[in-house]
């Protein structure tokens, strides 16, 4: 896997995914306090929540439930002191479709974090990563 990133003015920079994806990123500057896109550590929090659910949807589908959304609410604290690493991290799970069995999605969820998800390996070096979910059920309406 490969990626760059480029310095464009301030503390605003460019990065570039080996696939060709570009975003902007960067952190307040400024008396104006701008913020061109979100900050490094803000896209790892990103990738985070999107890798588990990546990993959630793609189990759940395996295993024949009629997931038809998936979001993942992300709470995180950062060390006070550099480097300001995550410590913690909650993450909330909203899964919707008919008839979603409760436990098929505790179970999709546990094997993501547990298991699957890489970036979830990674932070779990520094961070404790915590865990919830609601199941809602479209089926009737």
């Amino acid at each position: 896997m490969k990626a760059r990133i480029k310095w464009v003015e301030e503390r605003t920079f460019v990065g570039e995914s080996g696939s060709g994806h570009k975003l902007v990123l960067g952190t307040a500057f400024g008396p104006d306090g701008k913020t061109p896109g979100p900050s490094p550590m803000e896209l790892v929090l990103l990738g985070t929540g999107g890798c588990s659910a990546y990993d959630v949807v793609h189990i759940l589908e395996k295993g024949r439930e009629a997931v038809e959304d998936c979001v993942v609410e992300l709470d995180a604290d950062r060390a006070e002191a550099d480097p300001r690493v995550f410590t913690r991290i909650h993450m909330h799970f909203v899964v919707k479709g008919r008839a979603l069995s409760p436990d098929k999605v505790r179970r999709a969820i546990n094997l993501s974090i547990e298991k699957y998800c890489s970036a979830s390996a990674m932070v779990a070096k520094t961070a404790e990563i915590t865990h919830d979910f609601e199941v809602i059920d479209t089926t009737a309406k």
